[in-house]
């Protein structure tokens, strides 16, 4: 029997994003130039018409003074994350 993990809680990932640049008061042209990326890129994550690449997770993280894990991290919102196994 196969076991899935659960799926990533790819909106918590993405409001985390619009929380951190509001908190700023950066808008998306700020935040734009600051990690290199384009501003419509910003706009279809915050939006949540796609999800962006690593790469772009990473410039986003930089941008925003923030590790990359703890960007990453609320993909697990909606669940526990796994454990290592015990031994």
């Amino acid at each position: 029997m196969t076991i899935f993990p659960p799926e990533p809680d790819l909106e918590a990932m993405r409001l985390e994003l619009s929380r951190l640049r509001a908190e700023r008061g950066w808008t998306y042209d700020e935040l734009a130039e600051r990690s290199g990326l384009a501003r419509r890129t910003l706009i279809e994550i915050e939006q949540g018409r796609t999800i962006g690449t690593l790469k772009t997770w990473h410039a986003l993280a930089h941008a925003l003074g923030s590790p990359v894990g703890a960007l990453l991290s609320h993909l697990c919102d909606d669940h526990q994350p796994p454990r290592p196994p015990a031994g």
